[in-house]
This record gives structure tokens, sequence and C-alpha cells, in this order.
């Protein structure tokens, strides 16, 4: 969760192309919401989606890994040895 402090608002300036701009006024009288909603709930679910994607290609990457040193083509490390590594 968030500190009531991270969640207080801040205005900022954002210029947007028109098409989006369209777009979004749309939206916000078929669903009744504000634009400052629509924005919000985009950046976050950007966001979210951006760090999925850096979580999965980590995972690929130390799948690799794994796989290597399972094939003998990287040394296997020991737990003080991944410890150090920190």
């Amino acid at each position: 969760m968030y500190h009531l402090s991270q969640l207080e608002k801040q205005q900022i300036g954002l210029r947007l192309p028109k098409y989006l701009i369209e777009e979004i006024d749309s939206f916000t009288k078929e669903y009744n919401v504000n634009r400052t909603d629509i924005i919000i709930e985009a950046i976050k679910s950007y966001l979210q989606e951006q760090k999925t994607i850096k979580l999965y290609e980590n995972l690929e990457k130390s799948a690799q890994e794994a796989k290597q040193i399972i094939e003998g083509k990287l040394p296997k490390s020991s737990l003080q040895d991944l410890i150090n590594e920190l």
C-alpha cells in the first residue's frame, strides 16, 4: 500500500495529441468519468505492463543461465558467491 503522503495529488502540465484528447473526451462522456481518472489508470496500466515485461525478461535470463550451468557451460555458484555478488 501507499503512504497517505504518496497519494497526494500534484498538478502537472501535459500536452497530448489532439486525437487522443478527442478519444479521451468521447470515453468520458460514454462512461461518465473524468479525464484525470482515465489518464491515471492508463499510466498505472502502462507502468504495470512494463514491470511485468521486465520481470519476464529477468526470468528468461535466469532460466538461460541455469540451463548453461546444468550443461556445464557456466561455473556453479555457491550461496556465498551469490551473497558476495550482491
